[in-house]
């Protein structure tokens, strides 16, 4: 039978402090959410689609494409998508990911994804603007008058912000693949 080989991306939201506290911790927290997925079935598409799941579930044929026993799951540091995926009742086993980071590790290149782009030369690179849009969207922010007091953005607080997000997650998925 053959294999499905499938590349993923979450980008998230939690107010757990992913740095501070571990993704343990960072996944279950009551306010965990993924906010993108981006996904490649190598093969089969020429490039990734991002999926804007904040607020819904992951759509039935993706979760299905992810429980099916045929499908190894490939992502850069993979154990972040796959316990993000336990903290939305998805619990796939870890020997089904492949994880990109730890081929990195194991070759002596860097572990961030776009350092790596970078020392291989790849075609694709890692979008740099991504820190500051992670920074927005998938962290608490501070109460102001000028955010009219709210502790999170939300896709609808810039929608320009919000579209070139989901460019990053798509690009993060080109480059990883």
């Amino acid at each position: 039978m053959n294999k499905t080989r499938i590349h993923i991306d979450f980008e998230t939201f939690s107010s757990v402090s992913l740095k501070d506290c571990g993704v343990y911790k960072y996944t279950s927290s009551p306010d965990f959410e993924i906010l993108l997925c981006s996904y490649l079935i190598a093969g089969e598409m020429f490039e990734p689609d991002v999926l804007d799941v904040h607020g819904a579930s992951l759509p039935d044929d993706l979760v299905d494409l992810l429980l099916d026993e045929n499908t190894t799951i490939h992502a850069h540091n993979a154990m972040f998508e796959r316990l993000c995926l336990r903290a939305c009742g998805i619990d796939i086993p870890a020997s089904r990911f492949r994880c990109s980071m730890a081929k990195s590790a194991y070759c002596g290149l860097p572990l961030g994804l776009g350092q790596v782009a970078n020392v291989l030369q790849l075609e694709q690179e890692k979008d740099t603007t991504g820190a500051l849009l992670i920074k927005y969207f998938c962290t608490p922010c501070k109460p102001s008058k000028v955010n009219g007091g709210r502790t999170r953005n939300l896709p609808g607080h810039d929608p320009a912000k919000w579209e070139r997000f989901k460019e990053y997650c798509k690009q993060d998925t080109a480059v990883e693949y």
